[in-house]
C-alpha cells in the first residue's frame, strides 16, 4: 500500500460514496417516475388516458388487481426500461411543444401514439402483459368457448397479446377508413 497515499485514498473512498450516492439518487428517480401519480401529472394523461384506465379492468376488476401505468408501459428489467425511459425523453418534448394540450389535438394524435405503443407491444412479443398474464397460469375452462378458441388460435398462428387485445385499458382510435 506504499503507493497508495492518504490524499489519494480519500479520493478514491469521496469518488466511491460519490458514485453510490449518485447511482441510488438516478434509480430512485427511475423508480419515481414509475409511479401513476407522474404518469398523469401532465394534463394530457389526466383527461381521456386516465379516465379510460380508471374504467377498463386494469384498474377494477373481480380479483382485485390493478395494473398501474408503468406495468404495461414501462419494462421491468433494468437495460430495457432505462431505454424506455430515454425514449420518454421524446415524449417530454412533444408534450413542452402542446402537441398534445387539448382533447382536440390529442385525439387527432390518438391513432398514431396508439400505433408506437402497438409497434413496441408486437416488438417485444407483449413483453409487459406477460409480466401478469402467461399461458401456463390461464385456465380455458373460466374462458368463454370462443375467447378459448381464439388464444388457441392466437398461439398457434404466433400471434402475442396486442394482436387481439388493444383497447383493453385505453378506447381504440378512430379509424378514418
Amino acid at each position: 500500500m506504499k503507493w497508495l497515499n492518504w490524499g489519494a485514498a480519500a479520493l478514491l473512498l469521496t469518488g466511491g460514496v460519490a458514485g453510490v450516492v449518485a447511482w441510488g439518487g438516478f434509480n430512485m428517480a427511475m423508480e419515481a417516475s414509475n409511479k401513476t401519480e407522474f404518469c398523469i401529472s401532465c394534463h394530457e394523461m389526466q383527461g381521456a388516458m386516465y379516465a379510460e384506465y380508471q374504467k377498463s379492468p386494469h384498474y377494477t376488476n373481480a380479483s382485485g388487481v390493478r395494473a398501474t401505468c408503468a406495468d404495461c408501459h414501462v419494462p421491468r428489467e433494468w437495460g430495457p426500461k432505462l431505454l424506455r425511459k430515454v425514449q420518454a425523453t421524446n415524449e417530454l418534448f412533444y408534450h413542452l411543444r402542446g402537441t398534445i394540450d387539448t382533447p382536440e389535438k390529442f385525439e387527432a394524435k390518438r391513432a398514431e401514439m396508439a400505433g408506437h405503443v402497438w409497434a413496441s407491444m408486437k416488438a417485444t412479443d407483449s413483453r409487459e402483459c406477460r409480466n401478469c398474464h402467461s399461458w401456463e397460469a390461464m385456465d380455458p375452462h373460466k374462458q368463454t368457448p370462443l375467447a378459448r378458441e381464439k388464444k388457441e388460435e392466437g398461439r398457434k398462428k404466433g400471434e402475442t397479446c396486442i394482436d387481439c387485445h388493444k383497447g383493453v385499458a385505453h378506447k381504440l382510435p378512430k379509424r378514418d377508413d
